[in-house]
């Protein structure tokens, strides 16, 4: 089951993220690494190793650059963000948003070294770029990990105040 959610969110962070790209092209936040780190931190390596060789395939083949790129720097973040995940408490809102600015940073690292590497593009210094959208990254999964926390007790409570509305 938990397959199907990371299938399912990948799927609409990347139909989110080509919206918003349309619109926006300033690139101030990756949700799709933001669906991957997620991951990472709640199921650990091999999720977040699987669920970013997913997604970064799946932008790579949307994007129409060199396939793997993005699926090599996502599939390294998710497996050290699900390292992370496992061997470090990473439950308060300031360490999760350490995890994730610094995962933006390292898959930007990552995805522009191969480029750079392989003299396919070059990015001269985006670090103010990159800094924005870590720090965009850290807010929304932040919130995210905020949501789906409160969701669940909220469905409680919306369902017992109906319970108890009609007795």
């Amino acid at each position: 089951m938990k397959v199907l959610w990371a299938l399912l969110a990948t799927v609409v962070a990347v139909a989110a993220q080509t919206t918003i790209d349309r619109w926006f092209s300033n690139n101030a936040i990756d949700l799709v690494l933001v669906v991957v780190v997620y991951n990472a931190l709640s199921t650990g390596r091999v999720g977040g190793m699987l669920t970013g060789s997913f997604a970064g395939l799946v932008q790579d083949t949307l994007s129409g650059g060199v396939i793997g790129m993005a699926g090599l720097s996502k599939t390294v973040v998710g497996f050290g963000a699900g390292i992370v995940g496992t061997q470090f408490i990473v439950t308060h809102s300031a360490s999760r948003f350490v995890v994730f600015f610094l995962a933006t940073v390292v898959n930007a690292a990552i995805f522009m070294g191969l480029y750079e590497l392989l003299g396919l593009r070059h990015f001269g210094t985006p670090v103010v770029a990159v800094a924005g959208q870590g720090l965009g990254n850290a807010v929304v999964g932040v919130l995210a990990f905020k949501g789906v926390e409160v969701l669940p007790g909220a469905v409680e409570r919306r369902r017992m105040a109906r319970s108890g509305l009609r007795r």
